[in-house]
């Protein structure tokens, strides 16, 4: 019987493991998710930057 348990045991730990593991795996997708979304918006930013600066410039220019 105490080999059957043990082997149980086993199991479980293994199964808990992998638990873990694809968690960690969904985590991490998250992360690249989010870490993409901010680059993303970072440039969309960078580029209303780029448009005001030049608008500011042009208006500059005009006086």
């Amino acid at each position: 019987m105490t080999r059957i348990e043990a082997a149980l045991a086993r199991i479980e730990a293994a199964r808990d493991t992998q638990g873990s593991a694809s968690a960690k795996s969904n985590g991490s997708a998250k992360v690249v998710e989010l870490v993409n979304a901010h680059e993303k918006l970072r440039e969309q930013v960078a580029e209303s930057l780029r448009e005001l600066d030049d608008v500011l410039a042009k208006l500059e220019d005009d006086r």
